[in-house]
């Protein structure tokens, strides 16, 4: 398979991987400046020449993904038989340099409420590597007299979806998915954070709301079948506390902030 449709492939399956080029080539070398390879924690798809150059580079590059890397990085090698390393001699006689650019999965984030407080949030997002999706059960709040210009330059993937009920657009998402709730329906919001629980594989899960809401959702909850363990999954409020203030605009500054950070420490962690 070509690197390229590779990587494709690769990113659909919301798959991690590492680019590794030859960037640059003095002397003799096995392959030309330019050749490509994509390593991903299990597969190798395309070359760059082989042996120990090779394998040094796929080591390296799986130690970036286990680590988390977000940036590219340089590995030059020496081909001769004085450079004697784990994966053994390549005696070409060149030096080579390779760039390891990792590609990390894109996060996937749904916000169930495009209110006042969703519809900012989600242009701030929108402006962010994401597969996003906004849900709501009002027809209106998702029209595209309402929301249709909205994301016209957004780098994100945007999915909106009108769900009358709610937590049925939960079990589409996939693993690893972060789940903000703010629908304009107490019930609604219970509803979807149950659900939540339910729901294998999820990623964090926010729910607005003040202490005493929480208070009430915590008791019903517990009669609904969930476990303390299963409420220390819910974070409630969410946002930073850096960010103040009760003004849609702020409110979503925040909770954006903090859901960069909950994508960061995810990709960090190989998630």
């Amino acid at each position: 398979m070509d690197w390229l449709d590779a990587l494709q492939e690769l990113r659909t399956r919301r798959i991690p991987a590492v680019i590794v080029t030859l960037a640059t080539v003095r002397g003799h070398a096995p392959r030309n400046g330019g050749a490509k390879m994509v390593v991903s924690p299990d597969s190798v798809f395309g070359t760059v020449g082989g042996g120990n150059l090779e394998q040094t580079a796929i080591e390296k590059a799986r130690r970036m993904l286990s680590d988390g890397a977000a940036e590219p990085e340089l590995l030059a090698m020496t081909l001769s038989d004085k450079a004697v390393t784990e994966y053994g001699v390549q005696c070409c006689g060149g030096e080579v340099t390779l760039m390891l650019e990792p590609i990390r999965v894109v996060p996937t984030v749904a916000v169930f409420g495009l209110g006042h407080v969703g519809l900012e949030l989600a242009r701030i997002l929108a402006r962010h590597e994401l597969e996003l999706h906004l849900i709501d059960s009002r027809q209106e709040m998702v029209s595209s007299e309402r929301v249709g210009g909205a994301f016209a330059d957004a780098v994100a993937r945007v999915h909106i979806t009108h769900a009358p009920v709610p937590e049925s657009a939960l079990s589409p998402l996939p693993a690893g998915s972060h789940v903000l709730v703010m629908t304009h329906d107490h019930v609604e919001d219970l509803a979807v954070v149950d659900m939540a629980l339910r729901t294998p594989g999820l990623g964090s899960i926010g729910l607005i709301g003040s202490a005493s809401k929480w208070a009430r959702f915590r008791k019903k909850l517990v009669e609904l079948g969930q476990t303390e363990a299963d409420l220390e999954r819910v974070t409630t409020p969410i946002g930073v506390p850096e960010v103040s203030g009760k003004q849609p605009a702020a409110i979503a500054v925040s909770v954006a902030a903090r859901m960069l950070q909950l994508i960061d420490a995810q990709a960090r962690q190989g998630g």
